[in-house]
């Protein structure tokens, strides 16, 4: 349940100078978001997720979606070395976004009031979270799984919203509460869907990127009032695309300081949670260490 020690959405902003709508001044290290809520208290607790030792590996191969979405780079990949002796890899083009992904704090800026916490932009930096790592209790949000069983399945390759009541209802039915600090790993199945798609399909996607996701702001309030440390999906941006008014990365990314996760790899993961009934598990993500970095892949495992 949210922690009743930290303001909900209706109270925000906490100090005068704020944005509205932002959490800016909740914590005192900016650069770090709503990663503040995983206290070593929280991670600690998170181990009691572990029931069976099965780990679920969370990232996407590098070389997916391919084409790549929103016009990004494919990243090129070359073993380098001597036939008989020891090899190299060296990536060409690499961007952190062109496959599964956080979105640091630098990623979108809001246009008014600039980045997260006030402070600037050169100070934000994925390497922030690489020092702690991002390791905490997730919870499992199987949205296409209970859209399914409600006789609404969500509809792949459009602008579907997901709007505050189903992700209200999908945890009720499945059980298992949101607690503060916990990770929100939502599901979607829009990468189940996209894995099916012949070559020509994944072109058009390339050029829309059109899924179900988040939308509304109800949703948004939702998102903070739950006190999540974070949100990943396995859809191209968390929200829906294309996206709605209001576009919500600029809420959650520079306002509220909540990471978002995109193109996560939940499917295996959500296999075992339908069996078992459960949907908790201990999530650990390891971003690169890249000094004032924007983006960077989630390096992210599950354990049940």
């Amino acid at each position: 349940m949210p922690d009743e020690r930290l303001p909900s959405y209706d109270e925000l902003p906490v100090r005068p100078d704020a944005p509205p709508g932002s959490s800016w001044g909740v914590w005192d290290d900016a650069r770090l978001g709503t990663l503040n809520l995983l206290t070593p208290e929280r991670t600690l607790r998170a181990a009691q997720s572990i029931r069976s030792g099965h780990t679920f590996g969370l990232s996407l191969e590098l070389t997916l979606p391919d084409p790549p979405l929103f016009n990004r780079a494919a990243v090129g990949h070359e073993v380098v070395g001597r036939p008989s002796g020891s090899k190299d890899d060296v990536y060409h083009g690499f961007n952190t976004q062109s496959s599964a992904q956080w979105d640091g704090l630098r990623h979108v800026p809001h246009p008014e009031h600039g980045n997260y916490g006030g402070i600037p932009d050169e100070d934000h930096g994925v390497d922030a979270w690489a020092v702690r790592g991002i390791v905490g209790r997730g919870v499992l949000v199987d949205v296409d799984r209970w859209r399914d069983a409600e006789g609404r399945p969500l509809r792949q390759g459009e602008p579907d919203p997901i709007t505050a009541d189903d992700l209200r209802a999908c945890i009720d039915a499945q059980g298992t509460p949101v607690e503060t600090g916990d990770l929100l790993l939502l599901r979607t199945g829009w990468l189940a869907w996209y894995r099916r798609l012949e070559p020509a399909g994944r072109v058009a996607q390339a050029e829309v990127a059109a899924s179900p996701g988040i939308a509304g702001r109800d949703a948004l309030a939702l998102l903070w009032d739950l006190h999540i440390s974070a949100i990943a999906a396995d859809n191209p941006a968390v929200e829906m695309v294309p996206m709605a008014n209001p576009f919500l990365h600029r809420d959650l990314i520079p306002l509220l300081g909540i990471p978002l996760g995109e193109m996560w790899d939940l499917d295996a993961l959500a296999e075992d949670c339908a069996a078992t009934g459960t949907y908790d598990c201990f999530v650990a993500s390891v971003p690169l260490r890249m000094p004032q970095g924007v983006a960077s892949p989630p390096n992210a495992v599950a354990v049940r």
